[in-house]
Protein backbone atom coordinates (compact mmCIF):
# COMPACT_ATOMS: atom_id res chain seq x y z
CA UNK A 1 0.00 0.00 0.00
CA UNK A 2 1.42 3.18 -0.82
CA UNK A 3 2.78 5.30 2.26
CA UNK A 4 -0.10 8.56 1.63
CA UNK A 5 -2.75 5.98 1.49
CA UNK A 6 -1.79 4.13 5.17
CA UNK A 7 -4.36 5.12 7.55
CA UNK A 8 -2.03 6.57 10.27
CA UNK A 9 -0.36 8.56 7.63
CA UNK A 10 -3.96 9.65 6.02
CA UNK A 11 -4.53 10.64 9.70
CA UNK A 12 -1.34 12.33 10.44
CA UNK A 13 -2.19 14.36 7.31
CA UNK A 14 -5.57 14.63 7.33
CA UNK A 15 -6.84 14.87 10.52
CA UNK A 16 -8.99 12.06 12.22
CA UNK A 17 -12.56 13.34 10.90
CA UNK A 18 -11.11 12.34 7.20
CA UNK A 19 -10.93 8.60 8.17
CA UNK A 20 -13.49 6.25 7.23
CA UNK A 21 -14.95 3.90 10.61
CA UNK A 22 -12.31 0.78 8.57
CA UNK A 23 -9.29 2.92 8.97
CA UNK A 24 -9.84 4.45 12.25
CA UNK A 25 -9.89 1.21 13.43
CA UNK A 26 -7.00 -0.13 11.63
CA UNK A 27 -4.79 2.38 13.21
CA UNK A 28 -6.23 1.12 16.77
CA UNK A 29 -5.16 -2.04 15.72
CA UNK A 30 -1.62 -1.39 14.58
CA UNK A 31 -0.89 -3.69 12.69
CA UNK A 32 -2.58 -7.09 10.76
CA UNK A 33 -3.41 -10.01 12.36
CA UNK A 34 -3.77 -13.88 11.35
CA UNK A 35 -1.51 -12.84 7.91
CA UNK A 36 -4.17 -10.70 7.02
CA UNK A 37 -3.27 -6.56 5.97
CA UNK A 38 -4.71 -4.38 8.83
CA UNK A 39 -7.56 -2.64 6.67
CA UNK A 40 -8.91 -6.23 5.88
CA UNK A 41 -8.74 -6.88 9.59
CA UNK A 42 -10.70 -3.68 10.54
CA UNK A 43 -13.19 -4.58 7.96
CA UNK A 44 -13.88 -7.77 9.34
CA UNK A 45 -13.75 -7.27 12.84
CA UNK A 46 -16.46 -4.11 11.68
CA UNK A 47 -18.70 -6.92 9.40
CA UNK A 48 -18.44 -9.35 12.36
CA UNK A 49 -20.00 -6.77 15.04
CA UNK A 50 -22.32 -5.19 12.84
CA UNK A 51 -20.59 -1.54 12.88
CA UNK A 52 -18.11 0.67 15.87
CA UNK A 53 -21.71 0.77 18.13
CA UNK A 54 -21.63 -3.52 18.16
CA UNK A 55 -17.84 -3.65 18.56
CA UNK A 56 -18.02 -0.95 21.40
CA UNK A 57 -20.80 -3.25 23.28
CA UNK A 58 -19.02 -6.64 22.59
CA UNK A 59 -17.24 -8.29 25.82
CA UNK A 60 -13.67 -8.90 26.01
CA UNK A 61 -14.04 -12.58 25.73
CA UNK A 62 -16.03 -12.25 22.52
CA UNK A 63 -13.79 -9.82 20.65
CA UNK A 64 -11.08 -12.02 22.01
CA UNK A 65 -12.91 -15.30 20.14
CA UNK A 66 -12.90 -13.77 16.99
CA UNK A 67 -9.83 -14.83 14.57
CA UNK A 68 -6.48 -13.36 15.66
CA UNK A 69 -7.55 -10.85 18.26
CA UNK A 70 -6.77 -12.45 20.88
CA UNK A 71 -6.50 -10.99 24.62
CA UNK A 72 -4.27 -8.31 24.55
CA UNK A 73 -5.62 -6.64 21.31
CA UNK A 74 -9.33 -7.49 22.62
CA UNK A 75 -8.38 -5.09 25.84
CA UNK A 76 -7.05 -2.68 23.52
CA UNK A 77 -10.09 -1.95 21.74
CA UNK A 78 -12.12 -2.13 24.87
CA UNK A 79 -9.75 0.26 26.31
CA UNK A 80 -10.33 2.20 23.31
CA UNK A 81 -13.79 2.54 23.72
CA UNK A 82 -14.38 3.24 27.15
CA UNK A 83 -11.87 6.21 26.60
CA UNK A 84 -14.20 7.57 23.82
CA UNK A 85 -17.42 6.94 26.26
CA UNK A 86 -15.56 8.94 29.01
CA UNK A 87 -14.28 11.54 26.53
CA UNK A 88 -17.97 11.47 25.09
CA UNK A 89 -18.47 15.41 26.42
CA UNK A 90 -15.49 17.10 23.81
CA UNK A 91 -17.54 19.27 21.20
CA UNK A 92 -16.77 17.82 17.48
CA UNK A 93 -17.24 20.04 14.41
CA UNK A 94 -20.52 17.72 13.72
CA UNK A 95 -23.22 19.13 16.09
CA UNK A 96 -26.37 16.64 15.08
CA UNK A 97 -30.07 18.10 15.62
CA UNK A 98 -31.49 16.52 18.37
CA UNK A 99 -35.63 16.40 17.62
CA UNK A 100 -37.06 12.96 19.14
CA UNK A 101 -36.48 10.74 21.76
CA UNK A 102 -35.24 8.16 19.16
CA UNK A 103 -31.96 10.36 18.18
CA UNK A 104 -31.09 10.87 21.97
CA UNK A 105 -31.66 6.53 22.26
CA UNK A 106 -28.89 6.87 19.12
CA UNK A 107 -26.18 8.93 20.50
CA UNK A 108 -26.44 7.04 24.58
CA UNK A 109 -27.70 3.13 23.23
CA UNK A 110 -23.90 2.58 22.10
CA UNK A 111 -22.43 4.37 25.40
CA UNK A 112 -24.67 1.73 28.04
CA UNK A 113 -25.59 -1.07 25.93
CA UNK A 114 -23.29 -4.18 27.79
CA UNK A 115 -23.51 -1.94 30.86
CA UNK A 116 -24.37 -3.47 34.57
CA UNK A 117 -24.62 -0.21 36.36
CA UNK A 118 -26.77 2.75 35.84
CA UNK A 119 -24.76 5.69 33.65
CA UNK A 120 -26.68 8.91 34.01
CA UNK A 121 -25.92 11.58 31.02
CA UNK A 122 -26.94 15.27 30.07
CA UNK A 123 -27.12 16.15 26.57
CA UNK A 124 -26.42 19.63 26.49
CA UNK A 125 -28.14 21.24 23.15
CA UNK A 126 -28.17 25.02 21.96
CA UNK A 127 -30.77 27.52 20.95
CA UNK A 128 -31.20 25.51 17.77
CA UNK A 129 -31.42 22.00 19.33
CA UNK A 130 -28.22 21.06 17.97
CA UNK A 131 -26.03 19.19 20.49
CA UNK A 132 -23.19 20.48 21.89
CA UNK A 133 -21.77 17.93 23.97
CA UNK A 134 -22.74 14.61 25.83
CA UNK A 135 -21.83 15.10 30.01
CA UNK A 136 -21.09 11.90 31.84
CA UNK A 137 -22.88 12.85 35.09
CA UNK A 138 -22.87 9.99 37.43
CA UNK A 139 -22.47 6.14 37.40
CA UNK A 140 -24.62 3.75 39.85
CA UNK A 141 -28.10 3.89 40.97
CA UNK A 142 -29.58 7.01 41.49
CA UNK A 143 -30.79 5.96 45.21
CA UNK A 144 -27.21 5.16 45.61
CA UNK A 145 -25.63 8.04 43.73
CA UNK A 146 -27.51 11.12 44.01
CA UNK A 147 -27.66 13.30 40.89
CA UNK A 148 -27.06 16.75 42.11
CA UNK A 149 -28.33 19.86 40.42
CA UNK A 150 -25.15 21.53 40.73
CA UNK A 151 -23.36 18.36 38.86
CA UNK A 152 -25.51 18.74 35.64
CA UNK A 153 -25.97 22.44 35.02
CA UNK A 154 -22.45 23.30 36.41
CA UNK A 155 -21.73 21.36 33.26
CA UNK A 156 -24.58 22.88 31.08
CA UNK A 157 -23.65 26.53 32.12
CA UNK A 158 -20.26 25.96 31.11
CA UNK A 159 -21.30 25.17 27.60
CA UNK A 160 -23.50 27.57 27.21
CA UNK A 161 -26.75 25.46 26.65
CA UNK A 162 -29.99 26.64 26.07
CA UNK A 163 -31.44 23.21 26.86
CA UNK A 164 -30.44 20.05 28.50
CA UNK A 165 -32.08 16.23 27.93
CA UNK A 166 -31.78 13.60 30.84
CA UNK A 167 -30.82 9.50 30.03
CA UNK A 168 -29.75 7.07 32.13
CA UNK A 169 -29.86 3.49 31.56
CA UNK A 170 -31.74 0.43 33.67
CA UNK A 171 -29.13 -2.13 33.49
CA UNK A 172 -32.57 -4.81 34.06
CA UNK A 173 -33.90 -3.87 30.72
CA UNK A 174 -36.90 -2.38 32.13
CA UNK A 175 -37.49 1.06 30.90
CA UNK A 176 -40.38 2.18 33.38
CA UNK A 177 -39.64 4.97 35.36
CA UNK A 178 -39.11 4.66 39.33
CA UNK A 179 -40.58 7.06 41.46
CA UNK A 180 -36.53 8.28 42.24
CA UNK A 181 -36.80 8.75 38.21
CA UNK A 182 -39.36 10.75 38.42
CA UNK A 183 -38.63 12.72 41.14
CA UNK A 184 -35.24 13.70 40.10
CA UNK A 185 -36.44 14.62 36.32
CA UNK A 186 -38.70 16.74 38.53
CA UNK A 187 -36.16 18.42 40.68
CA UNK A 188 -33.58 18.72 37.52
CA UNK A 189 -36.44 20.74 35.27
CA UNK A 190 -36.85 23.10 38.57
CA UNK A 191 -33.17 23.64 39.13
CA UNK A 192 -33.19 24.37 35.27
CA UNK A 193 -36.43 26.90 35.13
CA UNK A 194 -34.22 29.18 37.48
CA UNK A 195 -30.98 29.30 36.03
CA UNK A 196 -32.95 29.56 32.49
CA UNK A 197 -31.82 26.59 30.80
CA UNK A 198 -35.10 24.23 29.88
CA UNK A 199 -35.32 20.58 31.00
CA UNK A 200 -36.99 19.42 27.48
CA UNK A 201 -36.88 15.41 28.11
CA UNK A 202 -35.50 12.51 30.27
CA UNK A 203 -35.06 9.17 28.72
CA UNK A 204 -34.73 6.22 30.30
CA UNK A 205 -33.19 3.13 28.30
CA UNK A 206 -33.31 -0.56 28.95
CA UNK A 207 -32.38 -3.03 26.55
CA UNK A 208 -32.45 -1.71 22.79
CA UNK A 209 -36.04 0.19 24.11
CA UNK A 210 -36.48 3.33 25.82
CA UNK A 211 -38.98 5.29 27.62
CA UNK A 212 -39.48 9.15 27.22
CA UNK A 213 -40.88 10.46 30.42
CA UNK A 214 -42.14 13.78 28.21
CA UNK A 215 -44.03 11.55 26.34
CA UNK A 216 -45.44 10.01 28.82
CA UNK A 217 -46.65 13.17 30.59
CA UNK A 218 -44.23 12.59 33.39
CA UNK A 219 -42.44 15.46 32.79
Amino acid sequence: MPLAERPRERLQSLGAGALSSVELLAVILGRGVAGEPVLQSAQRLIAHFGGPSGIACASVEELSKLKGIGLAKACQLKAAFELAKRAGGIKGEYQPCIKTPEDVFQIIYPLVCDEKKEYFFCLMLDVKSRLIRVGHISVGSLEASVVHPREVFKEALSASAAFVILAHNHPSGDTEPSHDDIGLSARLREAGGIMGIEVLDHIIIGGQSFTSLKRQGLL
